[in-house]
């Protein structure tokens, strides 16, 4: 009998998940997986705004790990410290090491609060969940003033959040009945709030204009003064605010860094399928620069394609079509409506995106999104 295919996937977020349930339906019987992450759970990244805004709770929004039961896979809870992609070996914090034929890095981007001065001390971040879970307290004791949702760098994951952000702190303060007595803003780095999608970013500014928020592109949020409440803007415009929620740079876990395998701060990889210069090492999702957003939708896409190309050499069968760089994002509008912005960056001379209008209807499209997926991932 032929020995297993030695896979290792480190991260367990929309790439590694999708991936290994990929591997498992395909060879599962051929397959010797360990999927690898930190935490003992999964959530998704718009299921901060829920916490955040007082609507669930934080234990309504994970789904364990532990649930996850499929051909030829073994999750292991642990920090990953050493990855030397040369060998494909990886050691972590509880002294086990391991070996693989494939190795999978999904780690994600971690964020450096530390990079922007001030921020920590003076100013809140809702990207973590940890931070959205800080804001779950502080909210209810904000009553006047101005809001800044501040983009500190760029790249940065699920470039509708910040627009989203602003759209639902309006509908909270208005729920309140404090929206009166409140200033909301956004800085953002780009001209336009989704740039491949003229049609979205024109609904999107649209309604800033109907709930009176300011839009202020082409700009980042580059230190907090926390004595003189205060953020100060890369040209050196001061903004005063009362509650400020930025969103902090993003990098490559420290792990990541310390492999070798970065160059500008990320992993390079093959746009076609994924693969990084080092033979049988995949890279996927946030990881890395092959010229997507940082959203899950796009690292479920990558690891369709990259699971496949694993498929295809483990079978020595023909490689699968290139990676095309398309996903659908939902994006919250405020008053119960969500509308869509589907989005590919590689099938044409430049990116694009189409925009279906906000609707009740696609909230319910949202949320078979979610549920289709834990079933998928989890098997509930």
């Amino acid at each position: 009998m032929a020995a297993k295919l030695r896979v290792v996937v480190l991260g367990a977020g929309f790439g590694g998940l999708e991936l290994t349930t990929i591997l498992s339906e395909k060879i599962g019987t051929q397959l010797d997986l360990t999927l690898i992450d930190k935490s003992d759970s999964f959530f998704f990244g718009f299921s901060k705004f829920d916490v955040m805004f007082g609507r669930k709770t934080a234990g309504q929004v994970r789904v364990y790990y532990k649930h996850i039961v499929k051909s030829g896979v073994r999750f292991i809870q642990d920090t990953v410290t050493t990855i030397d992609p040369v060998s494909k070996k990886v050691e972590t914090q509880s002294g086990a090491t391991y070996e693989a034929d494939i190795l999978v890095i999904a780690l994600g981007a971690d964020y450096d609060v530390a990079a922007t001065p001030g921020l920590a001390e003076g100013g809140n971040e809702f990207y973590s969940f940890a931070g959205a879970e800080k804001l779950r307290e502080v909210l209810p004791s904000f009553s006047k003033g101005n809001v800044i949702v501040g983009v500190c760098a760029a790249p940065f994951k699920c470039p509708p959040a910040p627009s989203e952000a602003a759209l639902l702190m309006h509908d909270y303060l208005e729920k309140r009945g404090i929206r009166k007595n409140c200033t909301i803003s956004i800085v953002m780095p780009f001209g336009l709030p989704i740039p491949p999608s003229p049609d979205t970013s024109l609904a999107l500014m649209d309604a800033f204009a109907e709930r009176e928020i300011r839009f202020i592109p082409k700009h980042v949020v580059k230190a907090i003064d926390p004595s003189r409440k205060v953020a100060m803007l890369e040209d050196g415009e001061e903004m005063p605010f009362d509650l400020f929620l930025g969103i902090p740079k993003h990098r490559v876990p420290k792990v990541v860094e310390d492999s070798g395998m970065t160059e500008k701060g990320w992993i390079p990889v093959s746009k076609d399928n994924l693969k990084t210069k080092y033979p049988g090492v995949y890279a996927i999702g946030d990881v890395n620069s092959v010229g997507t957003p940082k959203a899950g939708v796009f690292a479920e896409g990558a690891a369709k394609v990259a699971a496949a190309s694993i498929i295809a050499d483990y079978e020595r069968g023909e490689e699968p079509e290139a990676y095309k760089g398309n996903g659908i994002c939902y994006i919250e509008f405020g008053d119960g409506r969500v509308g869509q912005v589907n989005v590919d960056f590689f099938s044409g001379p430049s990116p694009f995106g189409t925009y279906t209008k906000a609707s009740d209807e696609l909230v319910a499209d949202k949320e078979h999104f979610g549920s289709s997926r834990v079933s998928r991932w989890f098997g509930i």
